[in-house]
C-alpha cells in the first residue's frame, strides 16, 4: 500500500532519533508567531484579513505541527467566512493543507511520524504558515506526487471519492447513468473521472467557457450551457437539462445526480432522477437548497441525501484507504488533476473572490 511505502521511506530518515531529541530540535524551529489569514467578523471576502503576528499553535499530545507549503481554497471556506456555517470567532480560515512536519509529539513519534515527512491533511486553520494536525488526520504524500497535487486531493479529491463510491448507497451500478453538475469546476472534475473509473456512464453539465476542460474528463455526454452574464457560472435556464437527460437515457433518467450547485439546480436534479434514483446534494455554489416537501420524491420513489466529507472519513483506516486509492490512480495516470491557479497568502481575499466568481477550471491554492 502507498502508506506502507511512504512509512518505510521515512523510517530510514537520519532524523529518526529519540522522542525527546526529535521534539526538542523540531520545536526550536517553530516561531512563536506566524502569518495567517484570519476572520474576526463574518462577511464578504474582505473579512479575511492577513495578520503577520498571529500566535503559532502549540504542540499538543497526539498531534504534529505542519509547516504549510500550500492551502486549498474551497467553497466551504467561504461558507465559514460568511457565517453560513457558523464557527467561533476569531478563526484562521481554511481546512485543507500540505507541507512538511515541523514538530512532533511523543505519540506522533511512536506512530512513525518524523520531522520532515511530507503530508497533507484536512483540519481547520490551514490558511497559515503552521497548523496543528492530529496524527489520525495526516495523509502521507508518496514519492511522485507533489505537495500541491496532494493538497488538491484532500477536500476536492476526497469529496469526489465519497460522492462516487459511498454517498449513493450502492443505488447506482456499473453501466447506469449518473448526472454530475459543473464538471468544469474543481470537485466535479474529479467526480466525473472517478465515476468513470467505477464503471458509471456520466452526463456532465458545463458552461461554454469551461467546455475545453470538460472534454478531457471522459464524460459520455456533455450538456453545454450558456454562462450567467458577468460570471463563469452555468446558466441552467439556457438549456432544458431534464429533457436532454431523458433523451440521452432513453427516458430512464439517472440513478444518481451529484449536485454541488444548489439552489439553481435542485428542481433539475430531482427531475432527472430515474426510478429509485438518489439526489446527492453536497454544495451551495448558487445558494442554499430551499426546503421542499418529501412528497416530491414519491413519483419515482426517489432518495435524497445531504452528505459531508467528515462523515465519510470517520476513522484513520477510511481516510488512508480513500487517499491510497486516489494517489494510486494519480500515479497510474488514470486521474488528472488540474491546479487552476495559485495566490500568495497575502492575497487571501482575492483567492476567495476568484473562487466565488466561478472562474476556476480546477483547484485553487494559496502558496505559503
Amino acid at each position: 500500500m502507498l502508506f506502507s511505502v511512504v512509512s518505510r521511506r521515512v523510517a530510514q530518515s537520519p532524523l529518526a532519533t529519540s522522542a525527546f531529541g526529535s521534539l526538542k530540535r523540531s520545536m526550536s524551529t517553530v516561531p512563536g508567531t506566524m502569518k495567517a489569514a484570519v476572520v474576526r467578523e463574518t462577511g464578504d471576502a474582505h473579512a479575511l484579513k492577513v495578520e503577520n503576528d498571529f500566535p503559532t499553535p502549540s504542540l499538543e499530545g497526539g498531534k504534529v505541527i505542519v509547516k504549510n507549503e500550500c492551502a486549498g481554497i474551497n467553497f466551504i471556506d467561504t461558507y465559514h467566512r460568511k457565517g453560513l456555517y457558523p464557527r467561533d470567532l476569531p478563526f484562521v480560515g481554511g481546512q485543507e493543507g500540505g507541507g512538511t512536519v515541523a514538530a512532533i509529539s511523543e505519540e506522533a513519534e511512536a506512530a512513525g511520524i518524523k520531522v520532515g515527512d511530507r503530508v497533507a491533511y484536512s483540519v481547520f486553520g490551514s490558511y497559515a504558515e503552521y497548523t496543528s494536525v492530529p496524527v489520525a488526520k495526516l495523509i502521507p504524500v508518496p514519492d511522485g506526487v507533489g505537495v500541491d497535487t496532494a493538497t488538491a486531493c484532500v477536500v476536492q479529491g476526497m469529496t469526489a471519492h465519497y460522492l462516487t463510491t459511498s454517498a449513493h448507497a450502492d443505488l447506482i451500478k456499473p453501466g447506469d447513468w449518473t448526472l454530475i453538475h459543473g464538471v468544469g469546476g474543481g470537485t466535479c472534475q474529479w467526480a466525473a473521472q472517478m465515476a468513470k473509473l467505477r464503471g458509471h456512464k456520466v452526463i456532465g453539465t458545463v458552461s461554454k467557457g469551461k467546455e475545453d476542460v470538460a472534454k478531457d474528463l471522459g464524460c459520455d455526454e456533455l450538456i453545454v450551457l450558456d454562462e450567467v452574464p458577468g460570471t463563469s457560472y452555468e446558466d441552467y435556464e439556457s438549456v432544458d437539462v431534464v429533457s436532454k437527460v431523458m433523451e440521452i437515457t432513453d427516458g430512464v433518467g439517472c440513478k444518481s445526480v451529484v449536485d454541488g450547485i444548489g439552489k439553481s439546480t435542485v428542481d433539475i436534479s430531482i427531475g432527472c432522477l430515474a426510478h429509485r434514483g438518489i439526489f446527492i446534494s453536497f454544495g451551495n455554489a448558487s445558494g442554499a437548497v430551499p426546503a421542499f416537501p418529501v412528497l416530491r420524491l414519491i413519483g419515482k420513489s426517489a432518495y435524497v441525501t445531504r452528505p459531508k466529507l467528515l462523515d465519510y472519513i470517520t476513522t484513520r483506516e477510511e481516510l488512508v484507504s480513500r487517499s491510497e486509492e486516489i494517489f494510486g490512480w494519480l500515479l497510474d495516470g488514470k486521474l488528472k488533476v488540474s491546479v487552476d491557479t495559485t495566490f500568495p497568502l497575502d492575497q487571501a481575499a482575492e483567492g476567495h473572490l476568484y473562487l466565488e466568481a466561478g472562474k476556476s477550471k480546477g483547484k485553487v491554492l494559496y502558496t505559503i
